[in-house]
């Protein structure tokens, strides 16, 4: 099925989701959409889109998809796009396709900055990111990768990376997954909280959050068993004379309050600056021999 059609049904779904529990859910496309929602008591709803398969080779999908609400888009999933190698291309015995963005790529890191689009990196491989980070005028996140200096998987962030993030503004959002963790079928609290504490030393405080990642995975560490668990991870981290109360609340969600924020000033600057929509097609020549993300329908 194409992956296009994929995504607005998904985003159909979310809408529909949302629209089913008022009393619970708030479909949240600003920052400040993010505080008001909890000043009410709601979770807060926002849509994003992991993998760029999913805009194809089209910048129109990318500003469609931000009309009907996506406010961050995973620049590849675990595969290439033609226009972005994924993390697997850094493992052994991997070629890359294009060895990170393509000129493509740069437009669409380009045309979320002046859509007001979160770029995520969680997923592309180190060129991709250093690309991306090259780039873009505003903060970038992952939403779900952790330390490479502690797990060595191509999931994870490279200490050089980290020290981008800290210049661009960014987020680095903790990735929970055993396999990113520990490196293992098994992790626990503490080995989620090294990793924390790693980006904290190399990034700053003000650049580390929490990812999870709970949904689709079939491992969880032990003790971060589900999201009523994170009053154990943050107590776990006050016991430790480094971290205050305003360094949990920024760990816990000011942090990406505050990049979304900046994502919206560099948007609004631009803007000012009148700058207009990209209208630039992808060569035919990079989409030729570049994979794409398969999907075969479901499984039985």
């Amino acid at each position: 099925l194409d992956a296009v059609q994929l995504t607005l049904e998904q985003i159909d779904l979310i809408r529909r989701l949302v629209n089913l529990y008022p009393q619970h859910m708030a479909l949240v496309t600003t920052a400040d959409g993010i505080e008001e929602s909890h000043r009410s008591g709601k979770l807060a709803s926002l849509i994003g889109i992991e993998g760029g398969h999913s805009i194809g080779t089209s910048l129109g999908v990318l500003r469609t998809f931000y009309q009907l609400g996506a406010r961050y888009l995973t620049l590849t999933h675990t595969c290439n796009t033609p226009w972005a190698d994924c993390c697997k291309v850094d493992e052994p015995g991997r070629v890359p396709h294009i060895g990170g963005l393509s000129h493509f790529g740069t437009l669409v890191v380009t045309e979320m900055n002046r859509l007001g689009m979160i770029v995520d990196l969680s997923h592309v491989s180190v060129p991709t990111m250093l690309d991306a980070l090259a780039t873009s005028k505003a903060p970038v996140i992952f939403s779900h990768s952790s330390a490479h200096a502690i797990c060595n998987s191509s999931r994870n962030v490279p200490d050089h990376v980290l020290k981008r993030i800290a210049v661009n503004g960014g987020l680095v959002m903790v990735a929970f997954y055993p396999h990113f963790v520990s490196c293992g079928e098994k992790a626990t609290l503490k080995d989620v909280v090294a990793h924390i504490n790693h980006i904290r030393d190399v990034a700053g405080v003000d650049h580390v959050g929490i990812g999870a990642g709970y949904d689709g995975v079939n491992l969880v560490p032990q003790g971060l068993e589900d999201v009523s668990r994170y009053p154990y991870l943050f107590a776990e981290l006050l016991e430790s004379e480094r971290w205050t109360e305003e360094d949990i609340a920024k760990l816990a969600g000011r942090n990406l309050i505050r990049v979304f924020r900046q994502v919206e000033q560099v948007r609004d600057q631009l803007e000012a600056q009148g700058m207009l929509p990209i209208d630039q097609s992808i060569p035919p020549e990079d989409i030729l021999g570049r994979s794409y993300c398969r999907y075969s329908g479901p499984r039985t």
